[in-house]
Formats: C-alpha cells, sequence, structure tokens
C-alpha cells in the first residue's frame, strides 16, 4: 500500500478533502461520475443528476463485464449470468470488479483511498485503469465498511 498525505487531511470529523456521497446503493457509481466530473471540469452533478449519471455508468459497467465476459468470469462470486443481472439492480452495492469495468467505461484511471486512522493520512488500496494515464485520476474515498465518497483533489 501506498500512502498519501493530503495537505488539507485532518481527521476523518475535520477538514478532509471529500464530498459525501449519498449511501443508497450506488454510491461507488455516484462518487465514480462525481470525480469524473471533477476531473474533466464539468460541473459537480446534483444529487438527481448524479443518481442519473450513475445508473447510466452501472448499466455501461454491466455491459462492460458481458463483453469481457472471458476476462471477467473469474474474478466474479458465484454464477457469472446471476452476478451480471443483480449488478443492473440500482440497490446492489458496487465494488471492486465494478471499479475496474468504470475505469474501462470511462477510460480514465481510478484511485481508491481510506484514511488510516493512526497516521490521519490516506492509503492508496487499488489503483483502476492506469493505462488511460496516471495523471490526475478520480480518485474515491472507501470507508472500510461498503460506503464511498469523493475526494475534491485530484494530486
Amino acid at each position: 500500500m501506498v500512502q498519501v498525505m493530503l495537505k488539507s487531511e485532518r481527521s476523518p470529523h475535520s477538514n478532509l478533502p471529500i464530498i459525501r456521497i449519498p449511501g443508497d446503493g450506488r454510491c461507488m457509481f455516484r462518487s465514480v461520475v462525481y470525480g469524473a466530473c471533477l476531473r474533466t471540469g464539468d460541473q459537480p452533478p446534483s444529487l438527481t443528476k448524479q443518481k442519473e449519471l450513475a445508473d447510466e455508468l452501472r448499466a455501461k459497467v454491466v455491459d462492460e463485464f458481458i463483453k469481457r465476459r472471458t476476462d471477467t468470469e473469474w474474478f466474479l462470486e458465484g454464477d457469472f449470468n446471476t452476478y451480471t443481472m443483480q449488478m443492473r439492480k440500482s440497490q446492489v452495492w458496487g465494488g471492486e470488479p465494478e471499479l475496474l469495468m468504470s475505469s474501462h467505461v470511462l477510460q480514465m484511471p481510478i484511485t481508491v483511498v481510506m484514511q488510516d486512522m493512526n497516521s490521519n493520512s490516506l492509503k492508496i488500496i487499488a489503483e483502476y485503469g492506469q493505462e488511460y494515464g496516471k495523471e490526475k485520476p478520480i480518485r474515491v474515498m472507501y470507508d472500510g465498511y461498503g460506503h464511498y465518497d469523493v475526494l475534491k483533489c485530484s494530486t
């Protein structure tokens, strides 16, 4: 794991540069699309627009799984067809496989970080889509319990 210290970091309860995302089953997808908007300089999406974009990304991610079935089937839990059918449902949480496919769909790098409570720093726990460049990745923060938020900064 790589450790990254951001200048504005403190503790989870201070001014950590994060954008809170609703925990509605699509937080990972919402975080990624919000981060993509930040990365490209677009206006941050409203909650309604986040939901629309997240649901569009989810559908494209499932289509990408199907397109890449030979390459992806082995790392998905359970039956591939059941997995992809379940993943189309908006209340089903996304995780590592969906982050990987999101990087391919968006053709953007995605970095996942977690807060280290001991050092008050962020640790990079995963990086996806580096074949699309390493500059200004979409940065999402995983809380360790199934929820994702977005980091405001892109360094």
